[in-house]
């Protein structure tokens, strides 16, 4: 018994070594890679972002070395201990580079707003000016913060729901850590001054490619996961999820499709051009707000208000129909940025069409959130956290209202290129992607580290009270600003001329712009808040046992 018992752990001690010895090959192969850059880059970015690539490379092959070192001293501990219980680790790792990215993003768009009103802030150097942190602080909302808060719930929904570990040992932590890397490397170019200039797609070709990388290594854990499920039923959540995943790496492959001027410089030619190239681009870019701030987001929603609340999903059926008229309808709505452009008249209405049918699948969800909360409604009262989320459903709710009627062409006149576009992603990103986020991390945070409850319920009210200020300020003030711009521009004299000059609309945004820092003054104090309470509860006396911490045994 004992032989046959050593015989069958051998291919199972000689697999794992296969396995460390090829990602430590892989991390090898990237160290050279990066040294190669570092060395030879034509540029000062590639030569930049080639060091910063070998440095990951150093840090990755201490933390296998390191995560591995056991094995050669105890291999049957290592292969036998491997994978017991959920991956939760990954799940703290990402809470804590949530917030961090969450500081980060938020502080740069109030000094930008800063910027707008006070112009010699820009400091008068090329690395603090509006241009290049403008880009820096879209991307470290959306991709670092949002990014990342989906990563991190997306890891421990689809764990929790299919009682089934994380697929694979190292992978999970390759995609992890691999964005965080995506984010240092977009962020870095953007300070110095490389950028595709595609809205939400600014880095260059080599940074694209290192994302596509991780993202399909993301869809293998998505999906391995899913595989080896214990429970038989599929969540509408990891529908979701499993939605923004695919779509997100379409959108980005097709829409970063380049041409590199050097293959070992950072500059690159799209593969489109023209109309052509604009399509593309807002097919991406409406897209993007479509899968990765919407669909993605909706997953977040789907999981944690009902285990917040205590309380199944409102409508099974309604989600499902959800599900699958919002991914329909999505894909085609891009066309409405390109309105009174050389796009076709009917590609331009059929984008129109698509967004005003988008009222239907976005409401059915949010009535869906919302009705969840049937017989318990005191809860909204008496739990800040789930009034932040069905707070977020709110601001989702508008929206969703307000991006049809901007998508109508005659409205469209009006409110194109002006603020009134900066209100409307905001009350989406602050109200509806900002609000359901914090939700979800002060449900994690206790369940994660141990703690019946937060630290405290009080420094959560104080935060969702300053933050919604915050909103409404700072939409409030571009609904104004912009509808104010939009009517100055097509403002005429009796001669024909023009009426304003474009730096009298520029003087009339003062009083605007000062209202909207001071909303994301308030909107930022109330994330420094939140990271206290968080830290606070992390740090406490353990008072509840760890959830979670195992597989059900009835599900193995």
């Amino acid at each position: 018994m004992n032989h046959s018992s050593n015989a069958a752990s051998a291919p199972s001690d000689a697999n794992l070594m296969l396995r460390i010895g090829l990602t430590l090959v892989c991390v090898l192969v990237f160290a050279i890679i990066g040294l190669i850059l570092a060395d030879n880059g034509t540029d000062f970015t590639m030569r930049v972002h080639g060091t910063i690539f070998v440095f990951a490379a150093g840090a990755a092959g201490i933390a296998l070395l390191s995560r591995y070192g056991n094995y050669f001293q105890n291999p049957a501990a290592a292969v036998g201990g491997a994978a017991k219980g959920y991956n939760l680790s990954i799940v703290k790792a990402g809470v804590i580079m949530s917030m961090f990215w969450g500081l980060v993003g938020m502080t740069v768009g109030v000094v930008i707003a800063s910027q707008l009103s006070f112009p010699e802030l820009n400091l008068h150097l090329p690395w603090t000016n509006f241009g290049r942190l403008r880009p820096l602080h879209t991307s470290a909302v959306i991709f670092a913060f949002g990014g990342t808060v989906l990563m991190t719930t997306s890891f421990y929904v689809v764990q929790r729901t299919c009682h089934a570990r994380l697929f694979g040992d190292v992978l999970p932590w390759f995609v992890f850590w691999g964005y965080q890397l995506f984010i240092v490397l977009a962020a870095t170019g953007y300070l110095l001054g490389v950028t595709q200039s595609k809205e939400y797609a600014e880095p260059e070709w080599y940074v694209d490619i290192w994302l596509t990388l991780v993202w399909v290594a993301y869809l293998i854990v998505f999906l391995g996961t899913i595989w080896k499920r214990k429970e038989p039923h599929v969540y509408v959540a990891n529908w979701f999820y499993l939605a923004f995943i695919v779509t997100v790496a379409m959108l980005h492959i097709v829409n970063n499709l380049a041409m590199p001027v050097s293959l070992l410089g950072s500059k690159s030619y799209s593969l489109f051009a023209g109309v052509q190239d604009a399509l593309t681009q807002w097919w991406y870019g409406h897209n993007a707000v479509g899968f990765f701030l919407t669909a993605g987001f909706l997953g977040i929603m789907y999981y944690f208000i009902p285990k917040r609340a205590e309380r199944p999903i409102y409508s099974y059926r309604l989600s499902i129909v959800h599900f699958w008229s919002l991914i329909f309808i999505y894909i085609w709505a891009g066309p409405h940025h390109l309105h009174y452009t050389a796009l076709p008249q009917w590609a331009q209405t059929l984008g129109m069409t698509f967004s005003i049918m988008l009222w239907m699948p976005s409401w059915g969800g949010a009535i869906n959130g919302v009705m969840t909360l049937s017989g318990a409604w005191d809860k909204i009262r008496t739990d800040p956290v789930i009034r932040m989320m069905i707070v977020a459903l709110a601001f989702y709710t508008m929206s969703t209202f307000e991006g049809p009627v901007m998508a109508i062409r005659e409205v469209n006149a009006l409110s194109h290129y002006t603020d009134w576009n900066i209100g409307h992603v905001h009350s989406g990103t602050l109200g509806w992607v900002g609000f359901i986020s914090f939700g979800a991390i002060y449900c994690l945070v206790p369940w994660l580290w141990g703690k019946k409850e937060l630290y405290s319920n009080k420094l959560v009210e104080f935060h969702f009270w300053i933050a919604t200020i915050g909103i409404v300020l700072y939409i409030t003030s571009m609904w104004f600003a912009g509808i104010m711009q939009g009517l100055m521009w097509r403002a005429y004299t009796d001669f024909g001329f023009l009426q304003f000059s474009f730096i009298e609309t520029t003087e009339a945004m003062t009083i605007p712009y000062l209202i909207r820092l001071l909303g994301g003054i308030l909107y930022l104090s109330g994330v420094f808040v939140m990271t206290y309470n968080l830290w606070m509860t992390a740090r406490g006396p353990q008072n509840a046992e760890t959830p979670y911490r195992a597989i059900p045994a009835a599900a193995e």
